[in-house]
């Protein structure tokens, strides 16, 4: 009897799948505690393989600089230490970027709420006593709202306090997200240490890397997954330096234009518009909406005006610096970035919003390129 033993070892693979998915169905909430688990230990690794991954980017930027620099004599002492100063200049400029945020944005956001508590008594009373100095209000809507007999004081103090409430809850979830992320000195200093590592080691890590990959997996499988890597890789590298350079782009043209024409807030609503542009397709709408909000409280007409300066520098970032910027490191069909945000942002929310881009974008590549393939040798056998 003729026994065919590759047909076999296929069968007893298929059979071996379907137990372990049976498996792990019908024990779901024990894998996810597992996983879980070894997702907590292996956290403060998995923060510095993503904050190395972030800063590669400028990292070799900044070293290449620095090796360029070295090729003049009195500078010649730069090529020995080029890796080491380029992770300290990375840090800093990182860092700087942070307190940047924090102490600049976050106190004129504060101050910009608080205005707008203590405003909105002012603004619904003066709404109510002399409706008709607001020009889009109409004759008719303002004899009914200086009829209206309503307590203002009572609703200004209850939308005082729900802003409060509201401001409490993000803080508190903020704070639990920090130290959820950060989840004590230990896990900081280990995830540092471990980005420093990755960042000084990276040519060795990756040549141990494909050694690895090859002796594993044959050639020409290795040569094909190392490849796909490799693409990867540098698609969501380019995504993310992508946006956050369009990001910053299109917040510097929010505050340059705010600025020139007088608009209030110009700096919180500037750069809260460009942190949301980092949010791809309605960030930046949800900054403009911010924006409207804050801005009415003290001129509804500048309101207007700004509604209308959003849509004429979106226009614009929209049809000239987004296709330059991102545009070409994604490399995606329109209609694929909405799939791929509709569905980041139903499985994971804002975060998926963000990753599913250049996911998608790798998942598109390799469909292309197997396409391609597949007709060639259709062709081929024609």
């Amino acid at each position: 009897m003729n026994l065919d033993w590759k047909q076999i070892r296929q069968w007893v693979i298929i059979i071996a799948s379907g137990i372990i998915l049976y498996w792990g169905l019908e024990h779901l909430e024990v894998i996810s505690k597992v996983v879980g688990n070894v997702i907590s230990m292996l956290s403060p690794f998995l923060i510095g393989a993503a904050v190395a991954f972030i800063l590669r980017r400028p990292l070799a930027r900044i070293e290449g600089f620095l090796l360029k620099l070295s090729e003049y004599k009195e500078f010649a002492f730069l090529k020995s230490v080029s890796r080491i100063l380029a992770i300290i200049f990375t840090f800093l400029l990182f860092v700087a970027a942070m307190i940047l945020v924090i102490f600049l944005v976050v106190p004129e956001f504060v101050n910009a709420l608080m205005m707008l508590v203590a405003s909105v008594e002012q603004f619904v009373k003066q709404l109510q006593t002399n409706p008709q100095e607001w020009g889009f209000v109409s004759e008719q809507l303002a004899a009914w709202i200086g009829e209206m007999k309503l307590d203002w004081v009572q609703i200004a103090n209850d939308l005082k306090n729900w802003l409060i409430s509201g401001a409490e809850t993000v803080l508190d979830g903020t704070v639990n997200v920090v130290s959820s992320v950060v989840s004590g000195v230990t896990t900081t200093v280990m995830a540092l240490i471990f980005t420093i590592y990755l960042l000084l080691q990276k040519e060795t890590l990756a040549r141990q890397f494909k050694k690895l990959i090859h002796a594993i997996l044959p050639n020409k499988k290795a040569e094909s997954l190392l490849e796909i890597l490799a693409m990867t890789g540098d698609t969501f590298s380019n995504f993310f330096s992508g946006q956050i350079l369009e990001a910053a782009i299109l917040g510097t043209m929010f505050f340059v234009a705010m600025t020139l024409f007088a608009f209030p807030h110009a700096l919180v609503i500037s750069v809260l518009i460009g942190v949301m542009a980092l949010i791809p397709i309605f960030g930046a709408f949800i900054g403009c909406a911010v924006g409207v909000f804050l801005i009415l409280m003290v001129d509804p007409m500048q309101a207007l005006w700004f509604v209308a300066l959003f849509l004429v520098l979106q226009q614009i970032e929209g049809n000239l610096i987004y296709p330059k910027v991102v545009g070409n490191s994604v490399g995606l069909p329109s209609i694929w970035v909405l799939l791929a945000v509709t569905v980041g942002g139903s499985a994971m929310g804002v975060m998926g919003m963000i990753l599913f881009i250049p996911g998608f974008s790798v998942i598109y590549k390799l469909l292309a390129r197997w396409t391609d393939r597949r007709l060639k040798e259709k062709k081929i056998s024609q």
